[in-house]
């Protein structure tokens, strides 16, 4: 017999964790919920759940928190933020500290479904990789997700070491976003999917994998057709 799926919500607004609850209960998911941080960070942390969606604005702890809480100790747990619409900055912050992705408020159902869905099927699936990627100067090893510079160990998500391995298996040519959002991310070509997500998970590889991300040298920008490792950096 097949596993339920099981989510975490973690939203303080009644009407929208509720909301939240009955439609993932309709679509197939086991539920459970926290109203504030300090409940929704304890749920968190016990690892019994195969996504955490995650709401920012939270009482006692935030959803910040939360998400650098979870990362310190699983760089794997899939994790969505809800974000409002219109706050850019709490959309590439919540990326930045290691989130999955993020569904904007006010969201339609089918997005919702859409960004859950591709979460949890690239968790499962993954994508097929080289034990170590090296990058200029730097060795990352795929299965404990870290990197060695020199005598610097650099930590990275599941999400950025599957990013990094597609681009190192086509680095003989620039990738869309479209490509890296159906390929890593598991969304469908030609949805109409409005999302920083691509942008936000290159400019975080860059900090870690450059020398100067101002300057990258290894993970490019190709004027109207996407990005790409330098095939001299990669092996």
């Amino acid at each position: 017999m097949t596993r339920q799926i099981t989510i975490l919500v973690v939203e303080d607004e009644a009407a929208i964790r509720e909301g939240l609850i009955d439609v993932l209960i309709f679509h197939g998911y086991a539920v459970e919920s926290a109203d504030n941080g300090n409940d929704g960070l304890r749920m968190s942390l016990s690892g019994t759940f195969d996504l955490v969606l995650l709401d920012i604005m939270l009482p006692g702890i935030d959803g910040y928190q939360i998400c650098n809480k979870i990362r310190e100790q699983d760089r794997v747990q899939p994790i969505i933020m809800l974000t409002a619409k219109t706050s850019d900055d709490e959309i590439v912050h919540g990326l930045r500290l290691g989130a999955d992705d993020y569904v904007a408020k006010p969201f339609s159902v089918q997005q919702l479904m859409l960004r859950i869905d591709a979460v949890l099927r690239r968790s499962k699936i993954g994508i097929e990789r080289e034990k170590t990627l090296v990058l200029g100067g730097l060795a990352v090893d795929t299965d404990t997700l870290l990197g060695k510079r020199g005598s610097q160990e650099i930590a990275f998500t599941k999400r950025e070491v599957e990013l990094l391995t597609y681009l190192a298996a086509n680095h003989e040519r620039p990738l869309s976003r479209e490509e890296l959002l159906a390929k890593v991310w598991g969304y469908g070509k030609n949805l109409d999917i409005e999302t920083r997500t691509v942008d936000i998970h290159i400019a975080k590889l860059r900090r870690k994998i450059e020398v100067d991300a101002k300057q990258p040298k290894i993970l490019v920008t190709v004027r109207g057709a996407g990005y790409q490792l330098i095939s001299e950096q990669v092996s």
